[in-house]
Parts: C-alpha cells; structure tokens; sequence
C-alpha cells in the first residue's frame, strides 16, 4: 500500500471515530458522512476496509488497543511498585477496570466507539467473528492472570479465571447498566466520579482472591 493511501485510510479512520464518538445512535453514521468529514470519497472506504462494517471494526480495534495499553501499562506500574514481591490486590484490580471506568464517565473519551461497535456486533447476524477481530493478537485480560496467582497462590488457574470473568461482569454491569446500578445503589453514588466507582468496585472484587480461614 503506497504512503498516499495508508494516509487516506487514517484520514478515514479518524474520521469514522470522531463521528462515532458523536453519534447518539450508530445508525447516524454513513458512509457519506465518514467521506465527507474525511476528505475522501465514498467510494475509498470500500476501496480501503471492504466496507462501513469493517471501517468500524477496524476503528474499533484500534481503540481498544489503546485501551488495553492503558490498562497493561497500570498492570506493570503495580507490579513494578512492589517487585520482587506480588502486586497489591487493590491496584491490580483497580488496572483491570479502572480504565474503562475512566473512558466510561469521560466524555472526552472514545469508549462511545466501543459501546457502537458492541451493538453492532450484537446485532449483526454472525457477530462472534466481530468480536474476535477486536481481541486477536492483542495481550488482554489473560495477563492478569500470572500476577493475580502470585497474589492468590492456592486458586489455580481455572479458579483465578472465574474470578477474573465476575470481576469483568461485574464491570461491564457498571459502565452499560448505568440505570440499574444507580436503582440498586439507591441513588446513594456518583457514578461520574471514576475514583469513587473504582473504590467501590475494587471493594467489592478483592475478596474474592482472598483467603480466608
């Protein structure tokens, strides 16, 4: 692919993720608009990505990569401050949801980009290959698991794993179900505030890779 054209794709992927972030439903976005705000033809989205779905499949993966590095750099900061030690169970469960906590409540984000394309997946007849598309080749959720059985030796893996699937449940509750967490809390949060909602969920996800006699 020539400099010309890898520069029009960015152009276009940008684009495609200024609008999602703006958009208060996904069915506002076309792909004249993506064109439009790119500079580009319409005809260049299918000439680049195949289609609108893959522009923003790929848009989509490119922001959780940005994302996940957060997430995997607040991991190593935890592990870092107490080497050779384990890590503190608080500050690696707060790097595992803190930061979509952070991109949920902040609407300077691109997590709006996310919440889009888990729609579309959903909503897409086969939508178990979008998914995978997002997570392949990049280091996510399974890098917690050496360090949490450092943490918590007697779990095994198997053990750990589950814990990490409630805790990920437990997260996405938070940031999807903003209405049923605020019915259940009895109003008695701000769910704005990421540091009082990491707090709480840390709280409430620690115990479990505890040990108790």
């Amino acid at each position: 692919m020539s400099s010309r054209m890898n520069v029009t794709a960015k152009r276009l992927m940008d684009a495609c993720e200024l609008l999602l972030c703006e958009a208060r439903a996904l069915e506002e976005l076309t792909v004249r608009r993506i064109a439009i705000q790119a500079q580009a033809t319409p005809s260049a989205i299918a000439y680049h990505f195949g289609s609108q779905e893959k522009l923003i499949t790929a848009v989509a993966e490119r922001v959780y990569r940005r994302l996940n590095a957060e997430r995997l750099n607040l991991l190593q900061k935890a592990v870092d401050r107490r080497a050779p030690n384990p890590p503190d169970i608080e500050e690696v469960i707060a790097a595992l949801v803190g930061p979509s906590i952070r991109w949920a409540t902040d609407p300077a984000s691109s997590y709006p980009v996310l919440s889009h394309f888990t729609s579309m997946a959903h909503n897409h007849r086969d939508g178990a290959p979008l998914y995978r598309r997002i997570i392949e080749d990049v280091e996510h959720h399974r890098a917690f698991i050496p360090q949490l059985k450092r943490i918590a030796p007697w779990l095994d893996e198997v053990d750990i794993g589950w814990r990490l699937n409630c805790a990920l449940g437990i997260r996405s509750q938070v940031t999807r179900s903003r209405q049923r967490t605020e019915v259940l809390t009895n109003h008695q949060m701000n769910l704005d505030n990421p540091d009082l909602v990491i707090a709480r969920m840390v709280e409430v996800i620690a115990p479990m890779f505890r040990r108790f006699s």
